[in-house]
């Protein structure tokens, strides 16, 4: 009997054996075709129950110097930052010494909005204008000043433009929200916002890899950048070369401008990041009950869902079939972040991209390969090589290349948005007449779509040519009745 009881017990651990095996097999064959498609470049994990079953770094973390990326280079997580600052006012939330339902006011004094509450800060419902609108005057007038933590609070007490609605009404996704809530955690500590969340996340989290860079965003000093990432973009979907993002001067300047905290800052590793994620689930750094609190999903002043899908500093994906995933993503140009959380079974995802690929998709993906799904990894850029040809060669040769393409679904794939922003950039770089032809295209190959018609639409006003204009925004509304745009676009031409 014994005998059997052995035979059964090494049965079952070999089963899980080969099951977690096939797993790490199936996600590295995933992430390795993301990355010969040109979809992925950077670092991989994949967790369950805290224990790393999938770990794999891809391409260049310097691509002129040929350094490769590997499980130490790190990465800026951008607005992941904004989970650690949520993190550092439910701390205080838990102290005792601080109400998520109190007006900001009554812990920034002269903040000129009373009736926006921690609770819309959080949420991304308070209504608040960007920051931009009110400092670009100023940047513009003195293009050497650096703008911090410190000046913004009076700016808009100065200024005090209206709200774009009342606070709970809408969302409206802003980082401007959580400048105000490291704010507040420096009035109510008296202690600077990044030796809080230091002190007070990243060392029970045991985060050693982990920091607050002295500048914001492609500044960084030489010490800080030994294991840090440059990152690359595309300019335009149809360009042939990447640059290196911290070259862009439109960038580097904003960024030199533009020094605010509190909502995107944090540098990390994918390791570390695990860390932050295994201290979440054990009461390191916030208890059971009032994580519930951020992970529910928040309801509008009418009751409706928030469209921006955030709790309170979370975002709430509220479709996924393998249990309740919580997370947030993080992006800057050059830069593309995920982190993903099944806080049902204990799994998580982290990605980080230094060529600006989407890492969402690809994030939900690897969960469905987890829990014993199939995920189809994106082929090559359709959209890419169809604007390549049309800029190089011209329409004819466009449409041929994209037939060749659609029969090729093994190595090509076809994107919506892929399309729809090919058509932008040709419209920004004066190609008009290519960018009808890129939205047109887009329109057919998308024919149930309501936003391609919308932005046919509008390249065909720009064009001059108001009653086809007219037709694809009835189309656009009539798909989607809630297209705000389309509404107003129409109603304005009919008073033409």
């Amino acid at each position: 009997m014994k005998k059997i009881a052995v035979f059964l017990l090494l049965l079952i651990i070999s089963t899980a054996n080969i099951f977690a095996q096939n797993k790490k097999q199936a996600l590295d064959k995933y992430f390795t075709a993301l990355h010969d498609n040109q979809r992925f470049n950077g670092n991989a994990l994949v967790a369950d129950n805290g224990k790393i079953v999938y770990e794999k770094s891809f391409g260049y973390a310097d691509f002129a110097n040929k350094k490769l990326n590997t499980n130490n280079t790190q990465f800026c997580i951008a607005s992941i930052t904004k989970t650690f600052t949520a993190t550092g006012i439910f701390q205080l939330f838990e102290k005792g010494k601080l109400n998520i339902e109190d007006p900001v006011n009554k812990y920034l004094p002269a903040f000129p909005y009373p009736e926006i509450k921690v609770r819309h800060l959080l949420s991304h419902t308070s209504g608040l204008l960007p920051y931009d609108k009110f400092f670009d005057s100023m940047r513009r007038a003195h293009p050497d000043t650096v703008f911090t933590n410190k000046d913004i609070v009076a700016r808009y007490a100065a200024l005090k433009l209206p709200l774009q609605y009342q606070p709970g009404d809408k969302a409206t996704y802003d980082n401007v929200n959580y400048i105000f809530l490291s704010l507040i955690i420096e009035s109510i500590t008296g202690v600077a916002y990044v030796d809080y969340i230091k002190k007070n996340v990243f060392e029970p989290a045991g985060m050693t890899k982990t920091f607050f860079p002295k500048a914001t965003f492609y500044h960084y000093l030489p010490e800080e950048k030994t294991n840090l990432v440059e990152t690359y973009n595309y300019p335009f979907v149809y360009s042939t070369a990447m640059q290196k993002t911290d070259t862009i001067k439109f960038v580097a300047d904003y960024w030199q401008n533009y020094q605010f905290k509190g909502f995107g800052e944090i540098i990390t590793t994918t390791e570390d990041l695990l860390k932050y994620d295994q201290a979440l689930y054990n009461d390191k750094l916030l208890s059971d009950e009032t994580l519930v609190k951020a992970y529910t999903l928040t309801k509008l002043n009418n009751g409706k869902d928030s469209p921006v899908e955030i709790g309170l500093g979370w975002k709430v994906y509220t479709d996924n079939p393998f249990g309740q995933v919580v997370g947030h993503t993080g992006g800057l140009i050059g830069l593309s972040a995920v982190f993903l959380r099944n806080i049902t079974r204990h799994q998580t995802v982290i990605l980080f991209d230094n060529t600006q690929n989407r890492t969402e998709d690809a994030g939900e993906d690897a969960f469905k390969i987890l829990n014993g799904g199939k995920a189809i990894p994106l082929a090559k850029s359709a959209a890419r090589e169809y604007g390549r040809t049309l800029v190089s060669k011209g329409i004819e040769a466009a449409d041929i290349a994209l037939i060749a393409m659609k029969k090729d679904s093994a190595h090509y794939s076809l994107v919506e948005k892929e399309f729809n922003t090919l058509g932008y950039d040709l419209m920004a770089n004066k190609k008009l007449n290519l960018a009808l032809e890129a939205f047109k295209t887009n329109m057919q190959l998308f024919l149930q779509s309501w936003n391609v018609y919308d932005s046919y639409g509008e390249a065909l006003l720009e064009n001059g040519q108001k009653e086809e204009a007219i037709k694809m925004y009835k189309k656009s509304v009539e798909l989607n009745p809630e297209n705000e745009n389309g509404v107003k676009v129409l109603k304005d031409l009919s008073k033409e």
